[in-house]
């Protein structure tokens, strides 16, 4: 009888798990995972089938190697040259270095195409676990190997349409306490620039700043397409340049933050005199600029790390069986690009 074999949670489908859900000899599995061609051929779709059901995938590195790891971890982040991104790779990077294990970085570009071709390259390299940044959209590539026992964690913004672990940061409040902060200031047309369109967490942002409008009974102000620095310079451009501009501004990421500042710089404002602004994500020279950058700090650093940490304990068997979510909470570090004085020289 086939499709009623279950293979035990948590590990890899074996040959031996497709040879007993399909019905046949594991010789028999194991000529048509090679594709040789001398098996009768409803033997072969049985088998065939059951690859696809359990999810296998054939070790490509160290067949007949039964029973050890590859000592190797899979990371696929969304953009490797932004800085947040950089850190919480370092930090995964420390883990698994401590952990005994190597690291494989992939950069998908935020693309869910190249994520899934990244995902399959990885399982056939036998990675021993998965993290990932997913990128838009509905993550089904990670059912397969999720089913074949893979351990995977999704961190800074959940895969869709699977249940990973995942850590994430507490983007909503964290943009609700800025635009809070700037409507204590006095302002009562503050804009928002992000990309809600591609990311998750510009998503969650746009959420907060919009929670903190309605409660002062304020119109939002926002650019919803800024994904890159450029764009989020013609945006706050078009936001200042208006008849009616705002008076405050909160950037949704690193990089529309450095778009806004170089629009502010082109247009020559002042900071905070003609337009304060506010950040979401810390960055190296945010507390040297004059006047110094107000922010939402978020711990990429502590991203990484729990997210390692989490992949490896579903690697040791510790945990509940059930998918995990960790939120980490971001702080409101307070310094004078929204207005605030100068704190003095000590």
């Amino acid at each position: 009888m086939t499709g009623t074999y279950k293979p035990r949670p948590g590990k890899r489908t074996t040959l031996r798990d497709v040879a007993l859900e399909a019905g046949v000899s594991i010789k028999t599995a194991s000529r048509v995972v090679n594709g040789e061609p001398t098996v009768n051929a409803v033997m072969a779709d049985r088998v065939e089938d059951a690859v696809e059901r359990l999810g296998y995938r054939p070790n490509e590195l160290a067949r007949g190697l039964k029973g050890r790891r590859s000592r190797t971890i899979g990371l696929i982040i969304a953009d490797v040259s932004n800085p947040f991104m950089a850190i919480c790779a370092q930090a995964i990077e420390g883990v698994a270095r401590e952990r005994g294990h190597a690291l494989i970085l992939c950069d998908s570009r935020a693309d869910l195409r190249a994520e899934d071709v990244y995902v399959g390259l990885l399982t056939q390299r036998q990675v021993d676990g998965l993290l990932l940044v997913p990128a838009q959209g509905r993550n089904t590539c990670l059912n397969a190997e999720q089913r074949a026992g893979l351990p995977v964690v999704a961190f800074d913004r959940p895969a869709e349409g699977v249940q990973t672990d995942s850590v994430l940061v507490e983007n909503r409040a964290g943009a609700r306490e800025a635009t809070e902060h700037l409507i204590d200031h006095g302002h009562e047309r503050v804009a928002f620039v992000g990309d809600v369109r591609h990311f998750y967490t510009a998503r969650k942002r746009l959420e907060g700043y919009k929670e903190a409008l309605e409660a002062a009974n304020l119109e939002p102000l926002h650019s919803l397409d800024a994904h890159s620095i450029e764009l989020a310079e013609e945006a706050t451009k078009g936001f200042l340049d208006a008849p009616d501009p705002p008076t405050a501004l909160f950037a949704a990421n690193i990089l529309t933050t450095l778009g806004a500042l170089r629009a502010i710089e082109d247009l020559g404002l002042r900071i905070p005199e003609d337009i304060a602004v506010i950040g979401f994500d810390d960055f190296e020279l945010a507390h040297v600029l004059r006047p110094r950058f107000t922010l939402v700090h978020q711990p990429a650093a502590e991203l990484g790390r729990r997210a390692a940490e989490m992949l490896f304990d579903r690697l040791e068997g510790r945990g509940r069986p059930e998918p995990q979510r960790l939120v980490l909470p971001t702080e409101l570090i307070v310094r004078e690009s929204c207005g605030c004085p100068a704190e003095p020289s000590p």
